[in-house]
């Protein structure tokens, strides 16, 4: 009989006998199949493979917003699938930051607005200052008072970046951060991304297509048809 792995480390996330798995007109799919892997702590690693590899479902188990069929996540020494969903809704609040592909800004809220609301959520002090100094730092002091559509697809990811840096995370995810940029805005993207990452001394785990991003990650992992490789 095979022996299942056991990690014992003191990575910050660690995946552990990871599976994911759902049921289709032609039976169970499994979408990732038994992931081990840890990202130690002020690291950044970075997630590749082909479109419908597991991608996504990985970061969405990560991050608790998914739960596996089989094995566990670990953050920061808590395993996810002993807490409760209001536990890991505190756990992703208080110490998680997310930027995504599509933005994900408020439309009805200002830029000033939208940084602001994980605040005032994690009943952080100073809320508006901290939000303003936040949108300073990535170059937006003078548009905190626009709506989304009136920003370009930069100004809205860094936006999106202020929002996630703001309460300073442990951990930070991304989803294709780079995905809807032009190249010339993607490299500038890139660039503050990694820069906020080492000021906050944020653990960075990220999904993407993009080479010239991975490269400068610490780590990679790279799926194909559910299963992993470490690079």
């Amino acid at each position: 009989m095979n022996k299942r792995k056991i990690i014992v480390t003191s990575g910050l996330v660690i995946a552990e006998n990871l599976s994911k798995e759902f049921a289709g007109p032609d039976g169970v799919l499994r979408v990732l199949d038994d992931i081990n892997f840890q990202v130690l702590c002020g690291t950044s690693c970075a997630i590749v493979g082909t479109s419908g590899s597991g991608k996504s479902t990985l970061l969405g188990l990560l991050a608790g917003l998914e739960t596996p069929s089989s094995g566990r996540v670990i953050i920061d020494g808590q395993d996810l699938s002993q807490l409760d969903e209001d536990a890991r809704a505190r756990l992703r609040n208080q110490r998680i930051g997310f930027v995504f592909q599509q933005f994900h800004l408020l439309a009805a809220l200002t830029a000033l607005e939208n940084v602001s609301l994980p605040l005032a959520l994690g009943h952080r002090p100073q809320v508006r200052a901290t939000a303003r100094a936040a949108l300073a730092r990535v170059g937006l002091a003078s548009r905190t008072d626009h709506l989304p559509r009136q920003l370009s697809g930069g100004e809205q990811q860094r936006v999106a970046l202020a929002r996630a840096f703001c309460t300073r995370p442990m951990l930070l995810f991304a989803d294709e951060p780079t995905g809807n940029l032009d190249a010339h805005t993607a490299a500038q993207i890139i660039d503050l991304m990694f820069e906020l990452n080492r000021e906050a001394g944020t653990t960075l785990v990220l999904v993407t297509h993009d080479e010239a991003l991975a490269k400068r990650c610490d780590s990679k992992i790279e799926l194909s048809a559910g299963k992993m490789r470490r690079g």
